[in-house]
């Protein structure tokens, strides 16, 4: 029979294993049922119409998301008087889009377009008070604006602030003003939507619509109309998927990586009892059944439990995802009954995989163990984990010298190369380092006088397996933690760096409030303005984005500008497309209009867009463009801006903060990655150090019959904790810097400016920290209830 003490040993050797799968398993089915999930359903301002037309994609880039080209204006007439024939439809309305603004609201992008009063009929929300638009200087706005039928509205515009007068409000996002002032302020048609008849069928409809339309455009109905949803939900969507992906395949290499981890030290620890059962007859197939037979227990109950929290906590973890910008507003996870399930078969097929070697091992227990077992490790090394450690740490080596003479592309590859080889190495090559650092390292400890200091040093020395299974998670968590953390951080401050040293200006004119600058605003400036678009051109009509500029431009950025019917692209997209300088290039505009103009320039590729056009080009074809930023090249500072939604701000500031949305979901992407790491690897601490002190109950009933006191006791155990953290810590900083040194050398190659390297200390302080007081704690509790009970006994 199998004694309490040795039951109570077992289980808390398994009950990291547990929570790894457990966790592990939750995560994974969260991550799904999310990622599963549909989007945010039709757009609201389109959700009237049940048969919905929109033009023909462009050539698709990868994590790029923008709109579909427009078509030409001729061509968009003829679509649109071809579909208003068509049995049992009532009307046939073309969707256009403007930005629009009313001063001080706040408001989401989607909700900053302006439409025309025809497009009203699309929607399904309609007039609340008031009536339609007549006039040119009439328009709709929400009622949750705030403003009566009457009332004056100055409304901001591409072109500046323009005042209207409210005729009516609807119960809907969005400013509708006549159709002949929304084709001024509008650019070309990409939807257009189809009114029925009562009663009318709209799958009928809808396959005469695509007889109709041919190749010139894709027909929608019912669900499939969500794909008229913003692109910028698109583009958030995206971002949440890749966060997710990241946690589930993560969740899923930890948790073997735990497991494994677990059953590796329980074995080894376990070798007196499996040595018994060799002796008794067991053969090396049943002890790996049994070791197998434990791994799948641990499996069905955690991935169980974990599949049910992961069901749990998928609604409360899309809030989050909504508030941190990772899915889009309305966003809703739907629940699949398979999805648990599915997880739940990973799981337990996780438990098992990290239990294979484990097992093995066990198998391979030699039935004299039972009584040679010594108090000190002997031979942790094997000839085949000096080949692999030794090969892992020289590829972690070349990859960190690799990384200060690669291309930007290349360097985050050899950076993660260059940690995962050298911890991989270390952690292999734990055993046979472990007994020479430490004894370097508490040297002085042999000298204090008193047994306590004697004791940490002679027991770290001796177990050391015990003491390798310890730093191993924590060498991991460091350097995992340290190396992201800081790895992203140094990479925003070299491109905040680069963006600054591109211009040359004395201040910048940013927006304020408004997703951009209007016209007005850049003539009150009177600088170098960037007036974003996008156009389409090339290979396949890709989208491209482009910037309207002025002769100022040659000055700002020190590169040819744009002149007449010409055109400045990036080297980039010239060799994607095979432009050529002197040669044509052909583009489409945003208002569906095509322009054949010359090469007159290729840029290098460090230029904040892919391509360079004169700004009146822009403006004729893009009447909604807005200007990104106004560069002041002159020494008097800008005039003042009221109502405008403008502010000027050193050319420093705004290089680090144009990014500034992006590098907020990156750094969030990053600290969600941190944190999962960091929670599994604290699991591995805490199930390691829990075995370990399990085990050591004899350790302790020997100290105390030696006459030292149940304080000192536990003083010993939590000062040799300390020192195996902080060695842990020490060794996963050592895995750290040659990569970090690496890149930041490559950055300042690369980009020719001084660029330094930015360590995350408040998260490497945190992080050993929480190490350090977990590994206390799991050590130094169960130790003192031991106490307690042989002070009862």
């Amino acid at each position: 029979m199998i004694s309490l003490a040795t039951a109570r040993e077992r289980w808390t050797s398994f009950l990291g294993s547990f929570v790894a799968v457990a966790v592990g398993v939750a995560v994974v089915t969260m991550s799904a049922l999310v990622l599963l999930s549909d989007g945010t359903g039709v757009p609201q301002r389109l959700a009237g119409a049940p048969v919905l037309v929109r033009s023909p994609a462009g050539a698709p880039a990868a994590g790029v998301f923008t709109e579909n080209p427009p078509w030409a204006p001729e061509r968009a007439g003829e679509l649109r008087r071809e579909l208003g024939r068509l049995p049992g439809v009532a009307a046939a309305v073309a969707d256009r889009s403007f930005y629009a603004q009313a001063p001080g609201s706040d408001q989401r992008t989607g909700e900053r377009q302006g439409h025309p009063w025809s497009a009203a009929a699309l929607a399904a929300y309609g007039l609340s008070t008031g009536r339609p638009p007549a006039v040119e200087d009439e328009i709709v706005v929400d009622d949750s604006l705030g403003h009566r039928p009457g009332e004056p509205l100055t409304v901001l515009t591409a072109r500046g602030p323009q005042r209207f007068s409210v005729s009516g409000t609807i119960d809907g996002p969005g400013y509708y003003v006549t159709d002949r002032r929304a084709a001024e302020l509008a650019g070309g048609v990409r939807t257009i939507g189809l009114v029925l008849d009562p009663g009318t069928d709209p799958a009928r409809v809808a396959d005469a619509a695509r007889n109709a339309v041919g190749a010139d455009g894709t027909v929608l109905t019912g669900a499939s109309r969500d794909a008229l949803a913003p692109k910028q939900d698109e583009m958030t969507r995206w971002i949440g998927g890749q966060v997710l992906t990241a946690m589930a395949l993560l969740s899923a290499f930890v948790t073997v990586f735990n497991v494994s981890s677990t059953f590796a030290f329980t074995v080894a620890q376990r070798r007196r009892e499996f040595g018994l059962l060799r002796t008794i007859g067991a053969t090396p197939r049943q002890v790996r059944r049994l070791v197998y037979g434990e791994a799948l227990a641990v499996g069905v109950v955690g991935a169980g439990a974990g599949a049910v929290a992961g069901v749990v906590m998928a609604p409360a973890m899309t809030g989050l995802l909504i508030d941190a910008g990772f899915q889009p507003a309305g966003f809703e996870v739907s629940i699949r009954w398979w999805v648990p399930a599915a997880a739940w078969a990973l799981g337990v097929a996780v438990a098992l995989a990290g239990a294979g070697a484990a097992a093995r091992r066990a198998s391979r227990v030699k039935p004299l163990e039972a009584m040679r077992e010594a108090a000190v490790d002997s031979g942790p090394m094997t000839r085949r984990r000096w080949v692999t450690g030794l090969a892992a740490t020289g590829l972690g080596a070349a990859c960190s010298v690799g990384t200060a003479v690669a291309g930007a592309d290349a360097m985050v590859l050899l950076v993660l190369g260059a940690a995962m080889g050298l911890t991989a190495g270390l952690t292999l090559l734990l055993p046979v380092l472990t007994r020479p650092v430490i004894g370097a390292l508490t040297r002085p400890l042999a000298r204090r006088p008193g047994a306590t200091a004697v004791l940490v040093r002679e027991s770290m020395l001796t177990s050391v397996r015990r003491t390798s299974a310890t730093i191993t998670p924590v060498l991991a968590t460091v350097a995992f933690a340290v190396l992201i953390t800081s790895a992203v951080q140094t990479t925003q401050s070299a491109g905040t760096t680069r963006q600054a040293a591109a211009v040359r200006a004395e201040a910048a004119v940013v927006p304020r409030g408004t997703p951009g600058l209007s016209d007005a605003a850049v003539d009150r400036v009177g600088g170098t303005a960037l007036l974003s678009t996008t156009v389409y051109g090339g290979v396949g009509r890709a989208a491209l984005s482009a910037a309207g500029v002025t002769p100022g431009f040659e000055q700002a950025f020190r590169a040819r500008a744009p002149r007449g019917n010409t055109v400045v692209v990036t080297a980039a997209v010239a060799a994607a497309h095979g432009w050529q300088e002197g040669r044509t290039a052909t583009l489409t505009f945003e208002d569906g209009r095509t322009r054949h103009l010359r090469v007159r320039a290729v840029l290098d590729d460090s230029m904040p867009y892919q391509v360079f056009l004169p700004r009146e080009l822009v403006r004729a074809h893009d009447p909604s463009a807005l200007a990104d930023v106004v560069y002041r090249t002159t020494a008097t500072p800008a005039p003042s801006l009221p109502g405008l939604g403008a502010e000027e701000v050193p050319v420093a500031v705004h290089a680090a903060s144009d990014d500034a949305e992006e590098d907020r979901l990156v750094w969030l992407f990053t600290l969600i990655l941190v944190t999962i790491t960091t929670g599994y690897t604290m699991i591995a601490v805490a199930s390691t150090v829990l075995t370990a002190t399990a085990g050591r109950v004899r350790d302790l009933r020997v100290l105390r019959l030696s006459g030292a006191t149940p304080r000192q006791v536990l003083l010993t155990l939590a000062a040799e904790t300390c020192c195996v953290v902080a060695l842990g810590a020490a060794l996963g900083l050592a895995v750290a810097a040659p990569a970090l040194f690496g890149m930041a050398q490559g950055l300042r190659r690369e980009l020719g400016l001084p660029v330094e390297l930015s360590v995350a200390w408040p998260w490497l302080a945190g992080v050993v920290a929480g190490c350090l007081l977990l590994a206390t704690a799991v050590t130094v509790l169960p130790a003192r209830a031991a106490l307690r009970r042989m002070r009862r006994a």
